[in-house]
Formats: C-alpha cells, structure tokens, sequence
C-alpha cells in the first residue's frame, strides 16, 4: 500500500500509530510535547536504525513548532514565534561555536509561491560577514553570518546542492541552515508549523524531487534544516477526506498538490517569521525592533 507523503517526523509517528494501534510503542523513537514562547512544541529523537527504518527519517532531532495564531495576525504573535524558532534553533546549535561562521541557505524557487520560503527567508536574514571582516570595530562582536538563495536546477543548470557545497568549500562554514519547503499530510498543518531538524535535509523533498542531500555528510559540517509544510499531496488529502487507509487512484491528478489560496500572504509572513528567529538565534540580544531596523 502506498504511504501518505510528509516531511514531518510528528505525522510519520501518527501514520504509524494508526497502523500500529495507538498503545503500540514506535521501536527506536521518543516524542516529547512541550511549550515555547506559548507555542506548542513537539520532539521527536529518532535514536537508532530501527526507529529510522520505522520512521523513515535518519536518526537525529525533529522540532516541530505550530504557530496557531500567526495566519489571524493575533496580537503579539509574530515576535513570540520569531523567538520561538530563535530558542528551539539554538538548542539544535550547541555544538557550533559561539563565534563561528554560518551559511544560511534557502532553497527553493521564488518564482512558485509554495516553493518560495527558502528564497524569502534569505531576504529577511541579517547578513554580517562582510561587516565583521571589513570593520571588526564596529562589528566585531557580531557573529558572521552569510546567506545565499541557491535557486533551482530548472533555473540555473546547476544543483541547489552544488552550490552549497562550492560556497562552503570557499567560506568553510561551522555550520550550515537550510531552509526549504515541505510537505504535510494534513490541511491544518500548512503553513502553521515549522520544523527544525539536525540532520540536514534534501533539497525538492516536499514534492517528491529528491535531489543532492545537504547534511553532516556531504558538506563536512552540521547541517540544521528548517521547513514550512506548504503543500498535501492530491491523493494523501482525499484519503484523509474520504477516511480510507489506501491512497485513491487519482489518474492524471496523480502529481496533484494542493496549497492555500492565499498560500502568498503565508509565505511572506512565515519567511518574515523564520528569517528573523534564525537571525536572533545567531545574534542573541537582537530584538525583533532592532531586527526590523536593520532589515529595513
């Protein structure tokens, strides 16, 4: 039987269970529930090759945030999540040097509007490389910070991966954060959670596009994944509709996907939201005021 597609370790834990029982254990895994900012947080450790098979993931942490109020713009929302994703990023960072340089990379085509986060988020990311190298007296006690957006093969004709690994291979990172779009097995979930994994990640994943994987491995430095659930797969969303566990045969919509009609206006918020908390987690002490001053 095929499996509903998503990127999200929590919904691969619920697709198994489902299968499983509810009682049942996942062998190799744990899942803690917990709270950030008022936001809900939910940790998933994938701990050895058997939770992995299981899974599907590779053996690491996956965070996952989910940002309620941030699509009715409720009322002081956007600066918890931003420090929300700033927290949770932080902790995944423990190994990285305080001072050392990191690449942050999106991914993505901005010319797709579901496949936009990457792109975006580079836009809203405080740069400081160049600042801390040219003028370390004024910005010295800022870490340095590069970002690219990488673009696509079909645009470029050239891997997202490739240039990844070039520009580290140039600036030798101590880490890398790449951030892509994902996709999600449930409405509710797009583009009101945020995951954050240690394990890299694999650029055109959300889509079935599987490309040249960013992690630990083929860059020679940790690699943390941030990814937005934009999309449900056309035949995993009418299973969840019609309540059968087998995917529908859907013919020619077969490589349907569905995203929000105002799929935009999201975007734009959450690449606001995750460009800002990844620049206060590597700039602790900024606030998003000051944030919004220099991004300016």
């Amino acid at each position: 039987m095929k499996q509903r597609r998503t990127d999200l370790a929590m919904e691969g834990r619920e697709l198994w269970q489902e299968g499983a029982g509810e009682t049942t254990r996942l062998p190799g895994v744990e899942a803690h529930e917990g709270e950030r900012e008022g936001l809900s947080v939910t940790i998933i450790r994938v701990l050895d090759q058997e939770g992995a098979q299981a899974l599907g993931k590779p053996i690491g942490c996956y965070v996952t945030l989910t940002m309620d109020g941030l699509a009715n713009r409720t009322e002081g929302v956007f600066g918890r999540s931003a420090r929300a994703v700033a927290g949770e990023l932080t902790s995944l960072m423990g190994e990285v040097p305080a001072d050392g340089l990191v690449l942050v990379a999106g991914l993505g085509n901005r010319a797709i509007t579901p496949d936009a986060i990457g792109p975006k988020v580079h836009e809203h990311t405080l740069v400081t490389r160049h600042l801390v190298e040219q003028m370390p007296e004024h910005f010295g006690h800022l870490r340095p910070v590069a970002s690219l957006a990488a673009e696509v093969l079909g645009n470029t004709g050239v891997e997202s991966g490739e240039v990844v690994r070039a520009v580290c291979d140039k600036l030798h990172p101590a880490c890398v954060i790449a951030v892509d779009a994902l996709a999600s097995r449930s409405l509710e979930r797009l583009c009101r959670t945020v995951q954050l994994a240690d394990t890299g990640i694999a650029p055109g994943s959300g889509v079935g596009n599987h490309r040249f994987r960013l992690d630990r491995e083929s860059l020679g430095v940790p690699v943390i994944a941030l990814g937005v659930p934009t999309v449900v797969e056309g035949a995993t969303l009418a299973a969840d509709l019609l309540g059968t566990d087998e995917l529908p045969q859907l013919g020619q919509g077969q490589d349907l996907f569905v995203t929000p009609k105002d799929i935009d206006s999201q975007v734009a918020d959450l690449a606001k939201v995750i460009g800002y908390g990844i620049s206060m987690a590597l700039q602790p002490g900024l606030t998003v005021e000051e944030l919004d001053l220099l991004l300016s």
